[in-house]
């Protein structure tokens, strides 16, 4: 009997455009996920290296590194990946079983590319074929999953999976990104941990200023690895402690051992935790994206201030004395001595904030 190993992303993609109002607060998000399986007491987790890369294009790029340890014998089974319809988009159902937003799906297994076929399933069970309507978009709440199904030869010992994608990642009122990733399902494998485990999350070719809860963290701490950053322990109001990075052009890495996920990750744009936390008076968060916006929309941020926002985030030296002494109280502000003034790599949005100051 086959024993079913289920890899899912549930995601739950939401799209509130500026001036709707789809939901309470627009929280709309993709959750990355494990290999789990359902039962497994054969084979374990000696490592994984998770690295999630976020640029300004609106997805998320995950690359994950597997190095499973069958301690049993050889033995072929049924792995997938599941994510869960979009919420609160037009999107009709695909009966093929393609997610509209997930891209360059991948799973290299001991190096070699496996083939996997696409299915339409009720959330949660891969080998239960989807039997709501077919020609008709679904009911608002009505729940599907697609999933991407493959086989998997574990050896004896020691085997590598290779698995990368990218999805267009969720914002809502009040935050320009949000990538949560569960982590939790990964102690269902054999022991109930991840012998060594690396979290890297990257900025590639911008600048990101986030937040995190370190609930699972407290062991060790955050290091920058590549490029510019700088990472501090924060907490306001009723919020958890968090972590609070900085990236330009940069890599933040924590590593433990004997990992047990006990709870998930959830990597939020910083806009919201400045815009209420106290010690901002005047603060603001930046972001090169197209889904940038000033949080609370009532705070006017002078035209002045606005239009340097782009220079201020690549790390120009200011020689202007009220610029430099405004933006040296923001916390994710980096100067950078050798950054030569330049609108080469300006993206729209940032020129409409150097023509209008808005």
């Amino acid at each position: 009997m086959k024993k079913i190993i289920r890899f899912t992303l549930l995601i739950l993609l939401a799209f509130a455009g500026a001036g709707t109002a789809d939901a309470n607060d627009g929280v709309y998000f993709a959750n990355g996920n494990q290999l789990i399986p359902i039962h497994e007491t054969d084979i374990s987790v000696q490592k994984e290296t998770l690295t999630i890369t976020l640029g300004d294009d609106g997805y998320a790029a995950v690359d994950v590194y597997y190095e499973f340890f069958n301690h049993g014998k050889a033995k072929t089974v049924q792995m997938g990946f599941e994510s869960m319809k979009p919420y609160n988009t037009t999107d009709e159902l695909n009966p093929a079983g393609i997610h509209p937003y997930i891209k360059d799906f991948t799973v290299v297994m001991n190096g070699k590319p496996l083939s996997y076929h696409n299915a339409v399933v009720e959330p949660g069970l891969l080998d239960t074929p989807y039997t709501g309507p077919k020609d008709d978009r679904p009911k608002e709440f009505e729940q599907y999953a697609y999933a991407y199904c493959f086989e998997a030869y574990f050896q004896e010992g020691l085997n590598q999976v290779h698995h990368t994608y990218r999805y267009q990642i969720s914002y809502g009122v009040g935050r320009t990104f949000e990538v949560p990733y569960w982590l939790k399902p990964a102690a269902r494998w054999k022991g109930g941990k991840i012998d060594d485990f690396t979290l890297r999350i990257r900025a590639l070719n911008t600048a990101k200023h986030f937040i995190l809860a370190d609930s699972l963290f407290t062991d060790h701490e955050f290091v920058v690895t590549e490029g510019k950053g700088k990472i501090r322990h924060s907490q306001y109001g009723w919020s958890p402690r968090l972590v609070e990075v900085a990236l330009r052009d940069g890599t933040v890495e924590w590593h433990g051992k004997d990992f047990i996920p006990s709870d998930n990750i959830n990597i939020q744009s910083a806009d919201t935790y400045i815009a209420f936390n106290d010690k901002y008076p005047v603060g603001t968060f930046y972001d090169r994206s197209e889904r940038y916006i000033t949080w609370p929309p009532e705070r006017k941020i002078p035209a002045e201030v606005a239009r340097n926002l782009p220079f201020a985030n690549r790390g120009y030296v200011f020689k202007k004395k009220s610029l430099k002494k405004l933006f040296s109280k923001f916390w994710w502000y980096m100067p950078d001595p050798s950054y030569q003034s330049s609108t080469d790599d300006f993206t729209p949005r940032e020129w409409r904030l150097l023509r209008e100051g808005k």
